[in-house]
């Protein structure tokens, strides 16, 4: 054999070495993905019902036995902590953040799909160091002992969940710059398993449901239907 052919030799055995690799970082990614969006709808879900079964019981508290829950207002700013941060990673992961896209509207596919890169690795960077910063603050909360008001909760326990928040956002910013490496896939990811499109996907999921309900008339049924309004 050749130094040429065992040098192809090599290489195609690097790459089918390499290619399983590949498809097992996407299959271990796409289980974090799937594992952190049940995770945030589970909290998110359950955050919101408690907040409004806590509110509903305090209104009737109020009103009918003339008796509030003396932690509601608590508890709830607590619940807001939570929806809020663990929100923030939801959102990311259904590519549903506000984006000022003029200049990238402008681009070609290749070059929006190197920018979106780009600001989903700066993104996620500033997101991890505002969870750094977040754990040092609840670390300093925790070392003093603080508790709430009402119901002598530990404080640092509302505050981790801003620590949380801004670090599955990070991760999911990392995981759409995975997401986009492969340059040979047209498609750009804004999030791990959302492709930029202008069309809103549960708008367009609305709109087949409509129409398979209510089907178009055909140019014939149409016809005739307007030369019987003209008639009568």
């Amino acid at each position: 054999m050749s130094q040429r052919d065992m040098t192809t030799h090599q290489t195609i055995a690097q790459g089918a070495t390499m290619r399983p690799s590949r498809s097992i970082a996407g299959r271990l990614f796409t289980l974090l993905d799937a594992v952190i969006g049940k995770a945030e709808m589970y909290v998110l879900g359950w955050g919101i019902i408690i907040m409004a079964l806590n509110t509903i019981a305090n209104v009737f508290g109020r009103y009918l036995f003339s008796q509030s829950i003396y932690f509601t207002e608590e508890l709830n700013e607590f619940l807001i902590v939570i929806i809020t941060f663990m929100g923030l990673g939801y959102v990311t992961r259904k590519g549903r953040h506000i984006r000022m896209s003029a200049l990238y509207d402008v681009l070609p596919a290749r070059a929006r799909k190197l920018l979106m890169i780009l600001i989903a690795a700066v993104t996620a960077v500033a997101m991890l160091a505002l969870a750094w910063y977040a754990f040092e603050y609840v670390a300093k909360i925790a070392r003093r002992g603080r508790v709430t008001p009402a119901l002598q909760f530990p404080l640092y326990l509302t505050y981790i969940w801003v620590v949380l928040g801004f670090l599955v956002t990070g991760i999911q910013y990392l995981l759409t710059v995975f997401r986009n490496l492969d340059l040979a896939d047209t498609d750009v990811y804004i999030s791990y398993s959302t492709v930029d499109a202008y069309e809103d996907p549960e708008i367009s999921e609305v709109m087949h449901l409509y129409n398979q309900d209510h089907p178009a008339e055909d140019d014939t049924g149409q016809a005739s239907a307007n030369n019987d309004n003209n008639t009568r």
